[in-house]
């Protein structure tokens, strides 16, 4: 066995000590570990989803499946089915229900454009903008009716809409002109956020929001109404409108209730009137996401129009994927919009999958909810009412979620009365006084925004982030007796090298080990799809995936993630439906300094034998790792008897060729396997893992 790693550095000596009496979680390999698929442009799902890159994509070894919905991240209602009904026929808008009755399978779908939009921003294409302040009296944004005391049988006042302004940077404030739609708000008030970044909270941070002097509007007239906020103008940033009570009136005739609930805004003008009494506007007013002040706003109404539609949101149809094989014959988690869709039209979807018959594993409501700036109890209030739809369906369904977005530390909103600050914590206490289902709670994990970064460094606290969020998580109150689904992962939400090169392959093994190791049910690997190189924030080309499709062939190039999925599904776990085992590790380095490099997910297989998975994050040394058992009675620690077989996978199997968009991996192989005589210690490569496979003495 090699003693030195390249440039002559002497390797890491570790000790790897299995705690080989109780085990911290059991598991099915062909259940618990899945992958997702996703929204793409027009025609992308026809390029990705041939029948040669299914065979590919299965070859991985994954189990179950995930529908991921892009439709919620865009801001767009989803036609599931493009066949359907419109509340206003005769003028082809209005609320939309795709049609539940079977007919031709149902291979592609799309998103519709929302033209009632509040937020500037959004998390998929980010194309759209708010129309708040597009410049255009014409247009209005309208919050979600869904929201109204009609719908939710509460108070008029328990859902309070708002519009946050982010003028970008301090300005004199001491006026607001609002430019009302219908209905309009009688009673509002206008405040400002004291301090640095009201939609993106710190745990250290105990700011609120603060009256202006003159702040509260009890009389409200819609039209055109200028608020003098102050005497004097005020420097802020950030300005919010929240309405409290609606008018209930409507601007066109219309016997559809839900056009005359919630509140709308056709434009808004925030800045200072002078002591000449001229009023200088702060907000940008365009019809681009880039020129525009940037909007923020509590929901907004799922009304749309057929010419709305959305082909840059083009998701693979629900008979296409569950029809095919991808499902590997499991159960699929398939979600349901909520924050821009309706309680009827999730109802008519999931009624259609049960006339079809189709194995269900779950329902996940909406995703990422808490990314969109929705506050707890708004989105706990639609989750409720499209919760009691599905039941009434079929009591049997399981019904989820939120497919939280990722976060760090915690996740935070704004305060409620008493203090409460927890996201998560508010929406259990919602839906249980409702006593609305909450089977299983998804999330996302994609610890890592800096993807120019030295990848190294990250991997590092890898482990220790997701620990962190788990562990919040159970203290905002989520219960532990129910399935935590790990619904999406990778790297980043951004595309960069890290996420097509070995760094994505040691954060795939060491965020499925830990997720594991931490009581987790099932993780979902984000990236299923072949797909192209993108170099989003202009540092280096990447994507999240596994398979690379190649624009001048329909040959798929293999990427790390592929060779970590068959370690893991193949190689490391036993490829069975009988339970597997998992038990900790600790790790003891001679430096304590480097006691994070390398990590030991330990199992215990059907076929008796014992099964470790180790990473080795150094980019440049070697280690040398050390492995016992302590089992409880014996004398002294165990270690591996026999043979022992060694399954590896480092920069001798792959490498990756960096050519910007033409980048592509210029060796690719499967890890290397070989077996040796049973020994105290074991070398892991630089940047590598590593399964060690063998049996204990009897």
């Amino acid at each position: 066995m090699a003693t030195t790693a390249r440039g002559g550095k002497k390797p890491l000596i570790v000790s790897a000590i299995v705690s080989a009496d109780h085990p911290v979680n059991q598991c099915e390999p062909t259940r618990v570990f899945g992958a997702g698929i996703d929204g793409h442009e027009k025609g992308e799902c026809a390029r990705m989803f041939t029948d040669k890159n299914i065979a590919e994509m299965l070859s991985a070894g994954f189990g179950p499946l995930t529908y991921r919905l892009r439709t919620e991240l865009a801001g767009d209602a989803w036609h599931w089915n493009p066949r359907g009904t419109w509340s206003d026929p005769v003028h082809q808008c209005g609320y939309w229900a795709s049609d539940d009755s079977l007919g031709e399978p149902i291979n592609v779908s799309y998103g519709y454009h929302l033209p009632r939009r509040g937020n500037t921003i959004d998390q998929a294409n980010d194309d759209g903008y708010s129309r708040i302040a597009d410049g255009d009296h014409d247009s209005f944004w309208k919050s979600n009716p869904y929201l109204d005391s009609h719908f939710t049988g509460e108070p008029e006042d328990a859902h309070p809409q708002w519009v946050v302004i982010d003028l970008g940077s301090e300005k004199p404030v001491n006026a607001v002109q609002i430019h009302w739609g219908a209905p309009y708000a009688e009673q509002y008030r206008i405040e400002y956020w004291p301090s640095e970044d009201p939609m993106h909270l710190h745990a250290d941070d105990d700011d609120d929001w603060q009256p202006f002097a003159h702040a509260n509007v009890k009389d409200g007239h819609g039209g055109d109404e200028l608020v003098r906020l102050a005497e004097r103008p005020r420097s802020v940033r950030f300005v919010r409108v929240v309405m409290s009570r609606s008018s209930r009136t409507s601007a066109q005739t219309s016997n559809d209730i839900r056009d005359r609930l919630g509140f709308a805004i056709r434009e808004i003008e925030l800045g200072n009137i002078d002591k000449h009494n001229h009023f200088h506007d702060h907000v940008r007013h365009a019809r681009d996401r880039h020129r525009q002040t940037i909007i923020y706003v509590s929901s907004t109404d799922p009304w749309h129009r057929t010419e709305d539609i959305d082909y840059s949101i083009e998701q693979p149809g629900l008979d296409f994927i569950l029809q095919g094989k991808l499902t590997n014959g499991l159960p699929v988690l398939v979600p349901v919009g909520v924050l821009y869709d309706t309680p009827e039209n999730a109802a008519a979807e999931i009624n259609y999958l049960l006339r079809r018959n189709y194995s269900l594993e779950g329902i996940e409501l909406g995703e990422e909810p808490d990314g969109q700036w929705c506050s707890p109890e708004d989105y706990a209030a639609l989750y409720v009412g499209v919760a009691r739809r599905l039941a009434g369906l079929n009591p049997s369904l399981k019904l989820g979620g939120p497919s939280l977005q990722n976060f760090e530390d915690q996740l935070l909103t704004w305060a409620d009365p008493s203090g409460n600050r927890s996201w998560m914590n508010r929406f259990l206490k919602y839906i249980r006084g409702a006593g609305a289902a909450f089977d299983f709670f998804s999330f996302e994990f994609y610890p890592f925004d800096n993807i120019c970064a030295d990848a190294a460094p990250q991997l590092l606290e890898n482990p220790q982030r997701l620990s962190a969020m788990l562990a919040s998580l159970r203290g905002d109150g989520v219960p532990s007796d129910i399935p935590w689904l790990m619904t999406e992962y990778g790297y980043s939400v951004f595309s960069g090298r890290a996420e097509v090169d070995i760094e994505g392959a040691l954060f795939t093994a060491d965020t499925v080990g830990t997720f594991l190791y931490l009581g987790g049910a099932k993780a979902y690997l984000y990236g299923y799809e072949p797909n192209y190189l993108q170099d989003e924030l202009k540092c280096s080309w990447g994507n999240l995936m596994m398979l690379q499709l190649n624009p001048k062939s329909d040959q798929l190039n293999r990427l790390s993630g592929y060779y970590t999925a068959q370690l893991i599904t193949k190689e490391w776990m036993q490829p069975t439906n009988e339970t597997q085992e998992i038990f900790p590790v600790t790790i003891k380095q001679t430096n304590s300094a480097s006691s994070r490099i390398v990590t030991v997910y330990a199992l215990r297989r059907p076929d008796k034998q014992w099964s470790l998975l180790a990473i080795n994050k150094h980019p440049k040394r070697a280690a040398v790792l050390n492995v016992r058992f302590n089992i409880h009675g014996a004398q002294q620690p165990a270690g591996f008897v026999g043979q022992v077989e060694l399954i590896q996978f480092s920069r001798q199997q792959y490498a990756w060729h960096d050519d910007g968009p033409n980048g592509h991996p210029i060796r690719s192989l499967p890890p290397a396997r070989f077996t040796q005589e049973a020994s105290s210690s074991y070398e892991l490569p630089p940047y590598s893992l590593t399964v060690l496979r063998g049996k204990l003495p009897n």
